[in-house]
C-alpha cells in the first residue's frame, strides 16, 4: 500500500510538473547572437493554437515607434511593440514536450520561419527554433519566463 501511494504521488507530481511546462505565457527573449534581451512576448492560447505578441522592447538600441518596414505580409509597417511574430503553433502530436506546425518572424529581416517550440528547465526556460525546410536548417533561441 505504502508503494502504491508513493508511486500515485509521484505520477501526480509528474502530471503537474508537465502542466507548467506549456509555452503560454510572458518571455524574455535573449538573442541568440548578441546574448542581449530583445523584448518581453506573451504566448497565449486562441483557438487550440498559441500565438506570440510582442509586448515591450527591452533593446536600448531599439526605437520606441519602430515598425516592421521589412516585413511582407500583413504586418508590414505595423508597430513593432504589439506585433503578432508568432503564428498557429500546436502541440505536436507525436511528441508531448513539443508546440510546432505554425510560423514565426523575425521583425528585424521580415523573414518568416516555421518554428518549433520547447520547453526546457521544467519549464522556465523555452527553446524557439526558426527554421526554412526541416528543423536542422535553423537557429535556436532560449527565452527566459517571466510569469
Amino acid at each position: 500500500m505504502k508503494h502504491f501511494a508513493t508511486t500515485l504521488l509521484l505520477a501526480t507530481a509528474a502530471f503537474a510538473a508537465q502542466a507548467q511546462t506549456t509555452p503560454a505565457g510572458l518571455w524574455k527573449t535573449i538573442d541568440d547572437e548578441t546574448k542581449q534581451e530583445k523584448s518581453l512576448v506573451r504566448i497565449a492560447e486562441s483557438g487550440g493554437a498559441l500565438n506570440g505578441r510582442i509586448e515591450k522592447l527591452l533593446d536600448p538600441k531599439a526605437l520606441p515607434d519602430a515598425k516592421c518596414d521589412k516585413c511582407s505580409d500583413e504586418r508590414k509597417d505595423q508597430p513593432v511593440a504589439g506585433l503578432l511574430i508568432i503564428r498557429n503553433v500546436k502541440k505536436n502530436a507525436d511528441d508531448a514536450a513539443l508546440w510546432d506546425g505554425g510560423d514565426i518572424l523575425d521583425p528585424n529581416n521580415g523573414k518568416v520561419y516555421k518554428v518549433r517550440l520547447k520547453p526546457i528547465d521544467g519549464g522556465k526556460k523555452l527553446e524557439v527554433r526558426g527554421y526554412i525546410g526541416a528543423p536542422l536548417l535553423g537557429r535556436t533561441q532560449t527565452w527566459v519566463r517571466v510569469e
